[in-house]
């Protein structure tokens, strides 16, 4: 009997478990990933692999659950930091880790705002916001909030906007804040803003005023299976790679049987 997906969604460290059920690999995922992995993990079991049991948050705080012993068999990252942050203690596989995608930082408004902003040097956000307030990833943390801090930084805006930021525990809680109304601006990655009717992207970050967006993708020590490689190849295949674009990501550093 095939198994059923598991999908936990965690928000400020609390699971919401969508469909509890046995599962075979283990997988920590960025929260901006919870879409486009919830899809594949489905389709992977529906097509008669073994069982998956997804759980997305923040990179950070499932890096600090791993570190504290939580059964993982595979990690996916938003930035090579906290990847890092791992690897450093002896928690990951060194041979799997590879970037598996990439993505790009996005100012967005409410979908009915009809404002534009050209995002370069100097660029009047603060003007904007008024006394609204900036949804961003919380930038001592999350890896879009570091991001969003970096170009900020580089831009030559940062020390106006950060009174004004709406710090939010993950990407997709910063663009909720945005979707409610609770914030006028908020800076996500595209694939969250490109799926969400309530948002409209406003322009990209230059790519050189932040560090790349990549996802680092890995096996924890001691956890490579046979059932853990399986899936970490699907995820690496050419109808993934497909769908992950179709979620906005792009491509990655390696691809299947290498």
């Amino acid at each position: 009997m095939k198994r059923l997906l598991t999908l936990f969604v965690l928000c400020f460290g609390t699971p919401f478990i969508v469909s509890a059920a046995p599962a075979s690999v283990v997988v920590f995922a960025a929260a901006s990933l919870t879409d486009a992995i919830g899809e594949l993990a489905g389709r992977y079991q529906a097509e008669g692999h073994g069982g998956v049991t997804a759980s997305f948050a923040s990179s950070s705080d499932l890096a600090r659950q791993i570190e504290q012993g939580a059964p993982v068999d595979m990690f996916i990252s938003a930035d090579e930091e906290w990847a890092d942050y791992l690897d450093q203690r002896g928690l990951l596989d060194k041979p799997s880790r590879h970037v598996l995608l990439t993505n790009e930082l996005v100012l967005v408004a409410a979908a009915d705002n009809p404002i534009t902003l050209e995002i370069k040097a100097n660029f009047p956000l603060d003007a904007a916001l008024g006394d609204g307030r900036l949804a961003v990833g919380d930038p001592d943390h999350v890896p879009a909030g570091i991001y969003a801090k970096q170009a900020l930084h580089t831009l030559g805006v940062w020390t106006a906007l950060e009174p004004k930021l709406a710090r939010a525990a993950s990407v997709r809680a910063a663009l909720n804040f945005v979707d409610r109304g609770e914030c006028p601006f908020g800076i996500v990655y595209r694939s969250d803003a490109m799926h969400d009717a309530k948002v409209r992207i406003i322009g990209m970050f230059p790519p050189g005023s932040h560090a790349p967006v990549t996802y680092p993708i890995a096996l924890l020590a001691g956890r490579k299976s046979a059932e853990s490689l399986a899936f970490l190849h699907y995820l690496e295949a050419p109808e993934a790679v497909a769908t992950f674009r179709r979620y906005g990501f792009g491509p990655g550093s390696r691809s299947v049987g290498e």
